[in-house]
């Protein structure tokens, strides 16, 4: 078909539109950009080592654009469109979560792009929860509940005209794209009336705020658009400042030379007014403003040691003791690139440099990675993490599900339920991982 549109290039597009419309909402959002864009600024200057590392290893243009957002819906014909939505923006169901184990009665996965070049151009995420009706203690509850998302669609009618188009075409011309992108974003915005009179909102919110959040409104509302810094630290403290009230703790691992996984802090929820259905006023709270700061990917034995040393360090009171505390217990886990690639607990990268280039005949197999980077015929630059906190294993002993084999038989089970539900299987993100670091050591020689 002429004149088709890429998938990198709509969700670029759909990116930019969804930070637009997310910032027209909630106006601390660009507050929280401008800040982000100050901190990045002044890291980079400040640092040009680690310039020169994001720039070498193609990930300085995509800083600015980085977003991840975060929905929620509340049954499956819901996640099986969103899931069509997103594969035309080049996107796809990567991990499954079970925050049940953490007492929140959803299970997700992250729908963002899996290609090098694709991540590379713009990493756009989107953290998409489940609602899990059968968690709803209250029958006649989950009754209601189930009976109002069966009478809602949270898609346009010409969205799903344009979705049926594509599936027939196989792609879009740029006159359907520009059609697309608004149609979708009609999913994604916030609706000041709810669908559902006050008392059944406080029912249901008093069940669970997120349930009422996931129900009683007419879509999918964004509830946070994040951008990536480079130091969460100088973010959280600077905040107040910026006129926004922090959240108690950064979450995840500590600060550390080489950043593991993800960290994230956010300004507080706002409180929004709402008109209700039999035409009382009240509030909601749901949307955010969440930073986060992106480090290297974790091996499965990694992961298995960030685990372990996070349900060590347990909950703190305040950030600055929690940090510190946070810093002893993971003193564990190696701080060194060397060591995570001796010890195998973090992905990497790999590159010939122009003397490596040169010497490209004699590399081998077996050769050791260590001395050819010792040489300077060999670079390693960490894979960052492209997904999102998993619910570690003290989450296991925040339920009342019982032992850690019946909470493993569990979440596979609900995994089963909500890939039936997405009508695919979720990708796993390790595999996507070790598959990177697998084809750069081959471009080297390696493999």
């Amino acid at each position: 078909m002429p004149n088709t549109i890429s998938a990198d290039e709509i969700r670029e597009r759909f990116s930019q539109a969804m930070s637009g419309m997310y910032q027209s909402e909630v106006p601390q959002y660009g507050e929280l950009l401008e800040l982000v864009a100050d901190v990045n600024l002044a890291v980079l200057e400040s640092h040009p080592d680690l310039y020169q590392q994001l720039e070498n290893a193609d990930e300085l243009a995509r800083l600015n654009v980085e977003r991840h957002g975060a929905i929620r819906v509340g049954k499956p014909e819901e996640l099986a469109t969103l899931k069509r939505i997103f594969q035309i923006m080049g996107m796809y169901p990567v991990g499954y979560y079970d925050l049940s184990l953490a007492g929140v009665p959803v299970h997700s996965t992250a729908f963002r792009p899996v290609d090098d070049c694709a991540l590379a151009r713009n990493p756009f995420r989107v953290f998409t929860s489940l609602l899990r009706l059968e968690l709803i203690e209250n029958p006649q509850l989950r009754l209601r509940a189930a009976s109002i998302l069966a009478g809602r669609d949270i898609f346009t009618p010409r969205c799903r005209e344009l979705l049926d188009i594509y599936d027939q075409q196989g792609s879009f011309t740029a006159q359907q794209v520009n059609e697309f992108i608004p149609e979708v974003l009609e999913t994604f915005r916030w609706h000041q009336q709810a669908t559902v009179p006050l008392e059944t909102y406080q029912d249901l919110h008093h069940e669970h705020r997120l349930i009422a959040d996931v129900v009683c409104f007419r879509g999918c509302h964004i509830n946070h658009l994040t951008p990536r810094t480079l130091d969460i630290d100088r973010v959280q403290s600077l905040m107040v400042e910026y006129g926004m009230m922090p959240k108690t703790i950064i979450e995840g691992p500590p600060r550390r030379e080489i950043p593991i996984l993800l960290r994230q802090t956010s300004f507080k929820a706002l409180e929004e007014s709402v008109l209700f259905s039999d035409n009382q006023q009240s509030t909601h709270t749901a949307r955010f403003g969440e930073v986060e700061q992106r480090g290297i990917a974790l091996t499965p034995k990694g992961r298995a040691l960030y685990d372990a040393l996070l349900l060590a360090a347990g909950q703190g009171v305040d950030n600055f003791h929690h940090q510190q505390h946070l810093c002893q217990i993971f003193s564990r886990f190696p701080d060194n690139d060397m060591a995570l690639r001796k010890q195998e607990l973090a992905y990497f990268r790999y590159r010939l440099t122009p003397v490596g280039e040169s010497h490209r005949a004699e590399i081998t197999p077996a050769d050791d990675v260590e001395l050819l980077i010792e040489r300077g015929w060999l670079l390693a630059h960490p894979i960052i993490y492209e997904d999102f906190l998993p619910v570690s294993a003290a989450g296991i002993f925040q339920s009342n599900l019982g032992g850690a084999e019946t909470h493993r038989q569990h979440s596979e089970g609900s995994r089963l339920v909500f890939e039936q539900a997405l009508g695919t299987s979720v990708i796993d993100e390790f595999s996507l991982y070790q598959q990177a670091e697998a084809r750069s050591k081959r471009r080297c020689g390696l493999v």
